[in-house]
C-alpha cells in the first residue's frame, strides 16, 4: 500500500530521489520548513517519502510476462 502522503505530491514513477525530495519539502507549510524542531519530522519525512517511492518504482518495474 502505498503512502497517501506520497500520493499527494503528483509524482511520475521516474521521477529522481531528489526530485521526490524536493516536492516533500515544497508540500510542508513554510513555518514547518523554518522551525529548526521540526528537523527530525524533515529527515523522516523524506525517508518516508523515498521508501515509498522506491516501493512504487519497484512495483512498476515487475514484468508481467
Amino acid at each position: 500500500m502505498t503512502d497517501p502522503a506520497y500520493l499527494r505530491l503528483g509524482l511520475p514513477p521516474t521521477a529522481s530521489p531528489l526530485a521526490v525530495v524536493r516536492a516533500a519539502v515544497r508540500a510542508l507549510r513554510p513555518d514547518s520548513r523554518a522551525a529548526r524542531s521540526f528537523q527530525t519530522a524533515r529527515k523522516r519525512l523524506s525517508r518516508q517519502m523515498l521508501c515509498a517511492h522506491a516501493a512504487r518504482k519497484a512495483a512498476d518495474d515487475t514484468p508481467t510476462g
